[in-house]
């Protein structure tokens, strides 16, 4: 299903002109090498585009060129044809911190690899009468790689040639791989007579099965030169005598197919998205790209859209709405019954994992997109600015908080997930956010991991936040218990509410609220260093019976320093939750009474809060 719907992709983009065809693909390109036709180096040309990066500044990345396809390379030399790196086409190359042994050992693997890019096109260019075919072969022939680094054009560029930049020819003003003579050459090369004839399991078609396919580039944690999505390496995968791919037999042009259409998504970092570990592509059937761009700002909110903005996101949602209902956008030109298809894969050292692969009508993933937003909606603090929580902003809340300072000093906190540090708990959540993908995606029930994590990070940090509060809600809207009834499963505030574990959060939280009033009231006091908080929070939603006659003792003792007004406007509010309680507390809550108590605290704080900036 994959490798089909990759492969559809790359007929479709073909069409339009926006990929490379067969047996050419898209790389990096840093310099040109201009030659005459008596094979002498007569300029070295850089190549290179000036993009915008972070914090508004911008740097210089190599240019893309549509080249003949790349080889494979894993031992021995391999050359590319008519353009490669310095290795390839000058014979040498450049690696810091070599010793004397090694810097030899390297020099003669470059010339190994210069005499293999000789080799190869003798082999495809000798006998041709073409000008650029007679320069290309004469610079090979007469250039020495042992005098490479004195070359006066090479010298001035040493640092970034030799460090492993491709390079490509130029002859009379073109590009070399650009002319039609010689690129019928390569196109001849490519359609010789095909061996080891089998049935394609992508196209159904009789073609030149593939032992190894084309890597797949892009995907950080993933080996530079590429990783495979489909291999088979050792004897212990293979059935049947038979060897590598031929084990999952896709032929020649299918391989070609679906890895240029996904390194092709993977090249546009726009819209490249981070679940977990996993790098998320998607893409729309007939590759219209408006679908991608709408997807960018909906399900993953790392799109051009800004969050703040009232103008842009009632837009959005007005297009949500008409989606979800299965009627077309026509603003944006967005059909709800177009399939869409959302990959998700993960490094694996020199190969790809697939984390989830999910394929619908693009208005029922909108749909299931919405439905949980809806669930995940719930009070947020005046100066949290995302209307919608994104799923990368979600995960966040189930990793580890750092804290860091801000430029003036402050503390600041942040997640693991968007922390560029590694953490053990980034590695354990990536199982669990590619299974939070597919929940939403398809509209299914969240895996228990979801839930399990968050209550472990609001035990260990004692921290409910809005995004915490809000898994916790939409969870048990989606997996229903009786035990955390739909009563507390609210946006904001339920006052009506008899849940006895939401009744003991609010108790808590007003708890919480009267020790802060008592430090504030006391401005000789020093302050709280622990607070009943830190102290019982997690020990509160477990064994309430144990804590709570603590923390009523505490609240008596605090609610003594506050003025008469003060004191009698806080003891009513306890004494109307106890009202609801009674007079014995549970001994042990369950984890989805905790999670009704962890609602009930959130609630209420954020009730107090927002009464306080409405004064």
């Amino acid at each position: 299903m994959i490798l089909q719907a990759l492969t559809s992709l790359y007929e479709a983009l073909a069409q339009k002109g926006e990929i490379s065809k067969e047996g050419w693909s898209r790389e990096k390109i840093s310099f040109a090498l201009s030659i005459d036709e008596e094979g002498n180096l007569l300029r070295v040309t850089p190549l290179f585009d000036t993009v915008d990066g972070p914090k508004g500044k911008t740097r210089e990345v190599p240019q893309k060129m549509t080249v003949p396809a790349a080889v494979k390379r894993t031992s021995g030399a391999a050359a590319n044809f008519l353009w490669d790196n310095s290795s390839y086409i000058l014979g040498v190359s450049l690696k810091k911190g070599e010793d004397d042994a090694e810097r030899e050992k390297r020099r003669n693997k470059d010339i190994k690899c210069f005499e293999a890019c000789r080799e190869l096109h003798h082999l495809m260019l000798d006998g041709m009468e073409y000008p650029a075919a007679k320069a290309v072969l004469n610079f090979l022939d007469k250039w020495e790689p042992q005098k490479a680094e004195e070359n006066n054009l090479v010298a001035q560029y040493a640092k970034e040639i030799l460090s492993g930049a491709n390079m490509v020819f130029r002859f009379n003003g073109g590009y070399v791989h650009d002319d039609p003579q010689l690129a019928s050459v390569w196109q001849k090369a490519n359609a010789k007579q095909k061996d080891n004839i089998g049935q394609c399991l992508v196209t159904g078609a009789l073609d030149e099965i593939q032992n190894t396919h084309p890597t797949i580039k892009g995907v950080q944690g993933a080996q530079s030169s590429g990783a495979a999505l489909v291999s088979f390496n050792a004897s212990a995968f293979c059935s049947y005598n038979k060897e590598q791919n031929q084990n999952a037999p896709v032929g020649k042009y299918a391989a070609f197919a679906y890895t240029t259409a996904l390194n092709h998504l993977l090249a546009d970092r726009k819209n490249v998205h981070r679940i977990g570990d996993a790098a998320v592509v998607c893409w729309a059937e007939n590759a219209d790209k408006q679908y991608e761009d709408f997807a960018a700002d909906l399900f993953f909110g790392d799109g051009d859209g800004d969050q703040s903005d009232e103008q842009w996101l009632s837009a959005l949602q007005a297009s949500v709405e008409l989606l979800a209902k299965g009627l077309p956008c026509r603003e944006l030109d967005l059909d709800p019954e177009r399939k869409f298809y959302i990959l998700g894969i993960s490094p694996n050292a020199a190969r790809l994992a697939v984390r989830f692969f999910y394929c619908d009508s693009f208005g029922n993933i909108v749909k299931n997109i919405k439905a949980h937003y809806d669930r995940l909606e719930i009070v947020r603090p005046s100066y949290d600015k995302f209307p919608i929580l994104p799923l990368w902003k979600l995960l966040s809340a189930t990793n580890r908080t750092i804290k860091k300072k801000n430029d003036n000093g402050t503390n600041a906190e942040r997640s693991d997930s968007e922390d560029s540090d590694k953490s053990k708990d980034k590695t354990q959540n990536s199982a669990m956010a590619g299974a939070v993908a597919r929940a939403v995606f398809s509209g299914g029930r969240y895996p228990a991991s979801l839930l399990e994590c968050t209550f472990l990070r609001i035990k260990a940090e004692r921290n409910i936040t809005r995004e915490r509060a809000a898994i916790i809600k939409a969870y048990y809207l989606r997996n229903p218990n009786e035990k955390c009834p739909k009563e507390v499963l609210t946006v904001s505030l339920n006052e009506n509410s008899k849940n006895i574990p939401y009744t003991l959060g609010r108790l808590f939280s007003v708890y919480e609220e009267i020790q802060k009033e008592a430090n504030l009231r006391n401005p000789g006091n020093p302050g709280i260093n622990t607070t009943i908080k830190d102290r019982y929070f997690g020990s509160a939603a477990a064994m309430p019976a144990t804590v709570f006659p603590i923390l009523s003792n505490l609240a008596q003792k605090h609610l003594r320093k506050l003025s008469d007004k003060q004191r009698i406007y806080l003891d009513k509010k306890v004494m109307t939750l106890k009202s609801v309680l009674g007079e014995q507390y549970p001994a042990h809550m369950s984890l989805p009474e905790q999670g009704s108590f962890d609602l009930g605290y959130y609630h209420q704080t954020q009730a107090r809060y927002t009464k306080k900036e409405d004064k």
